[in-house]
């Protein structure tokens, strides 16, 4: 234990010492001042009664001292501010981590495995900074960075349930030119579709003008919502997954290489995800090869790793890999600092005041 202003002992016991000093001193001189002296007081000395009231006044005048002393010399002990030293590590993480979701119905059986694979991973972060983003036409940031890793699982708990409709509305589209306005395969796409709308809102601002899947809007603006991007050094690093299946009806903002670059820039690594071929969408009107080997190229040229999903390579590998990659990067960050240690002596603060209570309320009666 240390004091953080020891002078607060070094001048107030000193002091303390002295005023007690002084008080028995005065006290000494004036004993037998003053009054009216009486004579033949032994008979009255001898009583037993004056012997127990003479032995407990003493015993109540000592105890009422040192009550008093203690609470003064605790009360210096306080303003000198006993504290302990406290070293804490954050772990040998320190890494600032966003989701980049591409939400267009053509990838929800990725995006459903992705979410569900990354919730054991972020109940499991020590240190680490979570973030979710996702876009279509216009870009939410769903979950602002945070190391508030169950408010992150809820979130994703969200997203698993905004993909398995997704996945539930395109198995009927689908086969939606079979449905006539009266079946009840149409009634469940209305239903659907009502509440998709919920999840929907913020991601197709100027859908109709716009276009849909802007993949290079969608990275940049998840990479500008990173805290602190030029002043905070923290190794920071962007999970996205996409199809690449851009469908632009005007000129993009910035486009998936531009905006890879400005992440080549800033030190953001990219690890894409990619669909495998029997889960490219049968919207898509762009080619899957062509799409896919632009993504790689982007992907890798950030120092990010780029990955398809197969039968053979799972999402949940892939976010193994991704985690075991980054891990080595960071070091250990340790913080110390001083923790106030005050319960020792207010407990005999209050256990005085409570003493000299009882014994001025014993003398009364």
């Amino acid at each position: 234990m240390e004091l953080i202003n020891p002078l607060a002992i070094e001048i107030g016991l000193p002091i303390i010492v002295m005023l007690v000093l002084i008080l028995h001193i005065i006290k000494m001189k004036t004993k037998y001042s003053g009054g009216t002296k009486a004579a033949n007081t032994r008979f009255l000395k001898d009583l037993p009664i004056y012997k127990k009231r003479k032995r407990v006044y003493f015993i109540t005048t000592i105890i009422v001292e040192v009550c008093l002393v203690l609470s003064m010399a605790m009360s210096a002990f306080l303003v000198a501010r006993p504290a302990e030293k406290h070293t804490t590590s954050n772990g040998t993480k320190k890494r600032d981590i966003f989701l980049c979701l591409d939400v267009s119905y053509s990838i929800c059986d990725l995006n459903y495995d992705l979410v569900e694979s990354l919730k054991e991973v972020v109940a499991g972060l020590d240190g680490d900074r979570f973030g979710i983003s996702i876009y279509n036409t216009s870009t939410v940031l769903y979950v602002p960075m945070t190391d508030d890793y169950d408010f992150v699982v809820q979130k994703l708990d969200e997203l698993k349930v905004y993909f398995d409709l997704q996945k539930q509305y395109m198995a009927l589209y689908k086969e939606s030119y079979h449905y006539n306005t009266y079946s009840d395969e149409y009634n469940q796409m209305l239903e659907l579709k009502d509440k998709l709308d919920y999840y929907d809102a913020g991601t197709l601002v100027n859908n109709y003008v716009k276009g849909s899947s802007l993949v290079g809007e969608g990275l940049a603006s998840c990479m500008y919502s990173f805290p602190r991007l030029e002043s905070e050094d923290r190794t920071r690093l962007i999970i996205m997954s996409t199809d690449n299946a851009q469908e632009s009806l005007a000129s993009p903002l910035v486009e998936l290489d531009e905006a890879t670059d400005i992440c080549k820039k800033n030190n953001i690594k990219v690890f894409g995800i990619f669909p495998n071929q029997d889960n490219w969408s049968f919207m898509n009107t762009s080619d899957y090869e062509s799409d896919l080997q632009e993504f790689k190229k982007c992907v890798e040229k950030t120092g990010g790793t780029f990955y398809k999903q197969s039968e053979t390579l799972t999402v949940d590998d892939i976010i193994k890999d991704i985690q075991a990659q980054e891990a080595l990067e960071v070091d250990e960050v340790v913080m110390t600092r001083m923790v106030d240690q005050p319960l020792i002596p207010y407990l005999i603060i209050l256990i005085s005041l409570v003493m000299m209570a009882a014994v001025a309320i014993y003398m009364k009666v």
